[in-house]
């Protein structure tokens, strides 16, 4: 049976380039971080030459100016960022802290940040959202979903007993008629009003009422109502 010689049929590791070590096709080697395959054999010809050298892969870019991630952040927590001369540590923040740009909007810092479960002297206004319900013979609050409801009626209703109820909560019902109005509202037995007695709203067409109401305790509401808002 007549043998054949298919030579190298894998790439061949070789270490390091030596100038004085013969090389066949396929030998790879490593010379200044990047690697080089044999196509054509040799001794003594460096791996510049591409008549007998090809590149395999060559180095990446080293780190900024050198440096080592590992020497810049040296605390857990740490963050890393390029100033306008390489990179910078910003050493890690305390506890409710807030990360942001500086005035001068080229470098980020720490900030006191807001915990809710410390006083807060706010500066600016601030808002809660108006969540609608939908009016039905039952309607039903879910105080997670807000502080501040709307409903436009347009049946007799029932204000029924909120889900979610905790002391504390406080808020506002907006109340309007439809287009027929005379729609009326009667309320859970946790809505407690002034002297024991529910209000009677305007049945006006398009008429606006408001319940101002504040969570005493999860079982009772303590609740005024404002009549016939223009």
């Amino acid at each position: 049976m007549a043998t054949i010689d298919l030579g190298a049929i894998r790439f061949n590791w070789r270490g390091a380039y030596a100038n004085g070590t013969a090389y066949v096709a396929n030998d790879v080697v490593s010379f200044g971080g990047a690697s080089y395959i044999n196509i054509l054999a040799s001794t003594g010809v460096a791996v510049s030459n591409t008549s007998n050298w090809n590149v395999m892969s060559t180095a990446g870019t080293d780190g900024t100016d050198g440096t080592d991630v590992g020497t810049t952040i040296t605390t857990q927590g740490d963050l890393l960022y390029r100033d306008g001369s390489g990179l910078q540590r910003l050493a890690k923040g305390t506890g409710f802290q807030t990360l942001r740009m500086n005035t001068g909007a080229t470098a980020p810092e720490w900030a006191a940040g807001v915990g809710l479960d410390t006083a807060q002297n706010w500066t600016k206004g601030q808002r809660g959202e108006i969540t609608a319900l939908t009016s039905s013979a039952t309607i039903t609050p879910d105080m997670a979903d807000s502080n501040n409801f709307s409903v436009t009626l347009a049946h007799n209703a029932t204000l029924a007993n909120p889900t979610n109820l905790t002391a504390g909560q406080s808020g506002s019902i907006f109340i309007t008629q439809d287009g027929t109005g005379s729609r009326t509202l009667a309320y859970g037995t946790q809505w407690d009003f002034v002297g024991g007695t529910a209000p009677t709203l305007t049945t006006t067409a398009a008429a606006i009422d408001r319940l101002d109401y504040v969570v005493r305790t999860t079982s009772s509401i303590h609740t005024v109502a404002s009549l016939a808002l223009s």
